[in-house]
């Protein structure tokens, strides 16, 4: 018998985490016909800080998540910084909107899982890729459990060892990311941190930090981030994890009866945009398989719904591949480059205590300060926006929160 006939779509979404479920939400809606395979099945957990910048809430208020689809959902009022000198300050959020917030990405991706069915696109869970060809006019693609799947694009969205980069040969050997973190739940917190969502600045782990961030019921997520640069074995991350809830202020903030819930987790972070392949044939990658995070937090939601929009914004323009790999690549380059740049130059400042101590002082110095610094900490605006006047706009510094 001849092999059966490829399943035709339109576009074909490698991946429903944010950045997936967000290109496939707007091509639907676009009129695209849009699949969408993950591997997993879900709900299901992803190792993450599950904080939310405000550049993260924007792009999900824009796409049409509502904070009531998701059940933990916890909006943060304030962000508590501790100087490697044990000085604390407390920033407090602007009152206009939601500039911040929590939510498990078990839950949050779910919800957008199921945006994407809303706007219909056709999901399919439990799918992994292990083929694919690009021509001239089209992609095929080859999914365990479906067969061939012919698409005039491929929306790479999935994650930091990206099958589909590996498929088309473009995977850097002993690529391990920019940063590494470990992450655990904690139940029982009745100390600040069950309402607090606290960043500390530890000396050993400088340019990264530890965070506590609140989640509902007395729940918190716990972790630490620290970027990769050669001096920190797998051995010694994991002795500092080891001992992190126990330092004295950690312990306090969480307060004597915290368990700390299943086992910790760990997993790199790829914080490497600008030397990252962006498209390749009829292939777009966004989020973490675009190397998408920020290099100075290692927060990546908000940069993957970013990145999966622009790849669906420039899809949805034209049928042409090189206008829609040129749009999407410089529509990357404009509002991510110069952000990341910027973020390692403070990285290498911060990565030296006397410089973070000064940080965090001068940030506390007033009503001003504070108030500026964590919305420019939040990624109210891009990191950069200062120095590129090509992204100023009507409300620049100006702008309201989200979820009014």
């Amino acid at each position: 018998m001849p092999p059966a006939a490829p399943l035709t779509v339109d576009v074909l979404v490698v991946g429903a985490g944010p950045a997936g479920a967000t290109a496939a939400t707007l091509l639907a809606r676009a009129g695209r016909h849009v699949m969408v395979v993950d591997k997993a099945e879900f709900p299901r957990d992803k190792c993450c800080g599950d904080g939310l910048t405000t550049l993260a809430l924007r792009e999900l208020e824009s796409l049409g998540l509502r904070p009531e689809r998701v059940p933990n959902w916890q909006t943060v009022d304030a962000a508590w910084l501790r100087s490697p000198s044990g000085r604390e300050v407390r920033l407090p959020m602007p009152a206009d909107g939601i500039y911040a917030a929590t939510t498990p990405r078990r839950e949050l991706d779910a919800a957008l899982v199921q945006l994407a069915r809303d706007a219909g696109a056709d999901v399919r869970e439990g799918h992994a890729i292990d083929g694919l060809r690009q021509f001239s006019d089209r992609a095929e693609v080859d999914v365990t459990g479906l067969g061939t799947v012919a698409a005039a694009f491929v929306v790479a969205a999935d994650g930091m060892w990206s099958p589909t980069r590996k498929l088309l040969g473009l995977a850097e050997p002993g690529y391990l990311g920019e940063w590494h973190a470990f992450r655990q739940y904690a139940r029982n917190v009745t100390g600040p941190a069950a309402e607090r969502l606290y960043v500390w600045f530890e000396p050993d782990f400088l340019p990264g930090y530890a965070w506590s961030f609140p989640l509902p019921d007395g729940r918190a997520n716990i972790g630490f981030g620290v970027v990769r640069d050669g001096s920190r074995t797998g051995k010694a991350m994991k002795a500092d994890w080891a001992g992190l809830v126990h330092r004295p202020h950690i312990r306090a903030a969480l307060g004597p009866d915290v368990e700390l819930e299943d086992r910790h987790t760990a997993w790199p972070i790829p914080a490497g945009i600008d030397r990252a392949v962006l498209t390749a044939g009829r292939t777009l990658f966004v989020g973490d398989a675009a190397r998408a995070t920020d290099v100075m937090t290692g927060e990546g939601i908000g940069q993957a719904v970013l990145t999966g929009r622009l790849a669906a914004e420039a899809i949805a323009a034209t049928d042409d591949v090189n206008e829609v790999r040129t749009s999407y690549e410089q529509a990357v380059h404009h509002h991510l480059f110069a952000d990341h740049r910027m973020s390692k130059v403070l990285n290498r400042m911060l990565a030296k205590p006397l410089l973070a101590r000064g940080a965090v002082r001068i940030v506390g110095l007033n009503d001003f300060t504070r108030r500026n610094f964590v919305r420019w900490m939040f990624e109210d605006e891009p990191r950069a926006v200062v120095l590129t006047p090509r992204r100023w706009h009507r409300r620049f510094l100006r702008q309201h929160g989200t979820y009014r």
